[in-house]
């Protein structure tokens, strides 16, 4: 079993650094024990979103359901031959991630192929499944068992994947709108978004990036570097999209290039070896 356990987990990494570089990047600046239980992580939710984000021509409600169908039944049986399924077993079983966490993402995910707008209470429960509970997943690894320090970084966790999905639904508006009929904001008409509803999910945005932040600095040796380096990342995103104008962000997705991405990871590894964060 060694060996399968191994060649799953491989699996898993290669998923992540071929799907995002920038996620890979983050996970190579964690403590070696982490990253493995990380790539696991990812690589699970990176196949679901698959299934909901490009299999067009493929029946979607059929293949998650059977995706769920055979999460469950590797977590019961503790193997599977999918291999993604296999090594994100390992991680909820050593770990104890909890299945409402599980349930919650299935659950985000399904609602993608269900719903194209998402009024107050939907647009919650979307963040929460899709982001936020993949914080936790991580933070369960994170804190090794410490239910204590669990408890306490858990609302500063929820706040950094809101903080990220809210900067991704921004980022890819164009793209949600033309290619899949999406608009995930609450009372945003796409044809016309304006700087002002712009100006107010920022605003949102960055209550979610303070309240995190005091949680990241609080993360253990091992993983704050790596969450750091993600944060760092995404709010040089989110000052990229907040100079941009509403119509900017209607026609392009906004970038960080990867040279600034580079100089980032140096000054952000240099403030970390003067113990700044």
């Amino acid at each position: 079993m060694s060996l399968y356990n191994e060649v799953c987990r491989e699996a898993s990494a290669m998923i992540t650094k071929r799907y995002s570089t920038s996620f890979s990047t983050g996970i190579r600046a964690f403590d070696k024990k982490f990253r493995a239980p990380i790539y696991n992580i990812y690589g699970f939710v990176r196949f679901a979103d698959e299934i909901v984000d490009t299999f067009h021509d493929q029946p979607k409600a059929e293949l998650l359901r059977e995706f769920r169908e055979d999460t469950y039944k590797a977590i019961e049986r503790k193997i599977s031959l999918n291999p993604v399924l296999h090594s994100f077993q390992e991680v909820v079983h050593e770990y104890k991630i909890e299945r409402e966490l599980i349930d919650a993402f299935l659950d985000s995910m399904e609602m993608d192929l269900e719903f194209h707008k998402y009024e107050d209470s939907l647009y919650k429960k979307y963040i929460y499944g899709s982001a936020e509970v993949v914080g936790l997943m991580c933070l369960r690894v994170f804190c090794e068992g410490d239910k204590e320090n669990y408890d306490h970084l858990k609302a500063s966790a929820r706040s950094l994947g809101s903080a990220f999905q809210k900067i991704n639904f921004l980022r890819d508006m164009k793209s949600d709108f033309a290619e899949r009929g999406r608009v995930y904001f609450p009372g945003v008409d796409f044809n016309n978004f304006t700087n002002q509803d712009k100006q107010q999910i920022e605003a949102d945005i960055k209550a979610d990036f303070d309240h995190a932040y005091t949680g990241i600095v609080q993360l253990p040796d091992g993983a704050k570097f790596g969450v750091y380096l993600a944060y760092v990342y995404y709010t040089k995103l989110f000052q990229k999209i907040k100079k941009a104008t509403a119509a900017h962000v209607k026609a392009e997705r906004i970038r960080v290039p990867d040279s600034r991405k580079a100089y980032l990871l140096f000054s952000s590894a240099l403030k970390n070896s003067f113990n700044l964060l």
